[in-house]
């Protein structure tokens, strides 16, 4: 039996980069990957969608160059195949890396088929079976498909399949009115395709603030984009165009016939064929596993980091994982999951970035706040650009001065948010940026501005 100082199961974020440190410190460590290297951001996530969102930005630019006083051919045409082309050159290069800085590592032994525990100590490969003191789990997740009635004999796309569509949608119905529906959504209407979002709660993105969720819905809308919410009986149905999806909604024609449907309704962990029970480690009712504060599930030696353990979804909090492992078995440094800050971005045009509290949660709260909104129609760097749709706004302890949290709609939002979020890491008063003097023209001057308004939030 082949035995190494670690094994790692999947090569998402962090299990890569936690490969390269436990070697660096002298480990021996085996490698196990079943299918794509690089996890689902390169393959299926961040990478390949953030491609086509430029490609799809491209051609909505072109369709507004009159604005800017340019004249071009209005027939704005997209050609699917070059996007998917040009897609998939930049994802097999960071695949193709992820996966060579792997066997190109003398203390790493690659395995390539699917792993799964025959003891808390043990990995069977194929025909072998792996031993290691500390077992390290990175499976990731995938698209949750929901048991809608007639899901079992009507076609339909998930966030992966999608992807290997080298035809436009004639009509793209999306069953999902969050991050990843909305990013699809708006990315293929600006490629051509009619686009129906169908939600089942009342608003899209539910879990943000209601001025949010009412500003992406206009933002949407403006672009032709129909918006079903209160979807509460969702079901397909083969149709002659392809596809019918039931809403039941309040408002409108009870269906939405398309030429193909997107189910965007959530993710779920990749642990079902693990054999965690082999090895003795819980899970909880939806199959993520249950770690402590350090990653540590209830098993002695084993973790599970990235999405598998349902301490967050991103790719940024996977590598932070990676982080607080490293720093604990390596670094004599007790960094921990609670010491991070909630921090994401829907990439709608224009990006949602998104980082502590809501308004609604500071309301529940009871404790005294400071809020502060501006549009960015105040945003010069915005005018020029063309491109003013969306709002800021920021959250502020009344009685420390420390930011709360903060909801940025707008373009560059998505870079112009850590200077909020690294001050709320230095644990410093927000006056820092208030006083602070920012470039202009830029998209985060607005913030010392922003910050200098504050009023009690009642």
């Amino acid at each position: 039996m082949p035995q190494f100082d670690a094994i790692i199961i999947g090569a998402g974020q962090a299990g890569p980069a936690l490969a390269s440190r436990l070697t660096a410190a002298g480990q021996t460590v085996a490698f196990v990957e079943r299918h794509l290297f690089g996890g689902t951001c390169v393959n299926t996530g961040c990478t390949p969608t953030k491609t086509m969102i430029a490609s799809a930005y491209a051609a909505h630019i072109a369709r507004r160059a009159g604005e800017y006083g340019v004249s071009i051919d209005t027939n704005i045409e997209v050609d699917i195949k070059a996007v998917n082309a040009r897609r998939e050159t930049i994802v097999s290069k960071s695949r193709t890396g992820v996966e060579k800085s792997l066997r190109d590592n003398p203390n790493i032994t690659v395995f390539t088929g699917t792993a799964t525990f025959e003891s808390h100590n043990t990995v069977r490969v194929n025909n072998e079976t792996l031993q290691a003191n500390h077992i390290f789990i990175n499976v990731g997740g995938r698209a949750k498909i929901p048991q809608f009635p007639g899901i079992l004999n009507t076609p339909f796309l998930t966030n992966s399949s999608l992807l290997a569509l080298n035809t436009l949608p004639q009509h793209l119905v999306v069953v999902g009115g969050s991050y990843i529906g909305i990013e699809f959504g708006q990315m293929y209407r600006r490629f051509g395709s009619k686009v129906t979002i169908v939600e089942k709660g009342s608003r899209l993105v539910g879990h943000e603030d209601e001025d949010v969720s009412a500003c992406v819905r206009s933002i949407l809308e403006a672009e032709g984009i129909e918006i079903r919410t209160s979807a509460e009986c969702i079901d397909l149905a083969p149709h002659a165009e392809a596809v019918s999806v039931g809403t039941n909604c309040s408002e409108g024609e009870p269906n939405v016939i398309g030429s193909h449907v997107l189910l965007a309704v959530g993710r779920i962990p990749n642990t079902g064929d693990l054999g965690l029970d082999r090895a003795g480690v819980t899970i909880d009712d939806n199959g993520y596993i249950l770690v402590d504060d350090q990653l540590r599930t209830n098993i002695p030696g084993i973790y599970a980091l990235g999405d598998c353990n349902g301490r967050g979804a991103f790719t940024h909090t996977a590598y932070n994982d990676f982080e607080i492992v490293a720093a604990n078995l390596l670094d004599n440094d007790p960094r921990r999951v609670t010491d991070r800050i909630p921090c994401y971005a829907m990439y709608l045009d224009p990006p949602l970035a998104r980082i502590g509290i809501t308004e609604a949660q500071a309301r529940e709260s009871g404790k005294p706040t400071l809020i502060a909104t501006r549009p960015m129609t105040r945003v010069n760097r915005a005018l020029e650009k063309g491109e003013s749709l969306g709002f800021m706004k920021v959250l502020v302890d009344a009685e420390t001065k420390l930011i709360l949290g903060a909801s940025l709609l707008g373009v560059g939002c998505d870079e112009a948010i850590h200077c909020l979020l690294d001050i709320m890491y230095a644990r410093a008063p927000y006056t820092m940026i208030a006083r602070a003097v920012h470039i202009h023209p830029t998209v985060s001057e607005l913030l010392p501005t922003l910050l200098q308004s504050l009023k009690p939030l009642v």
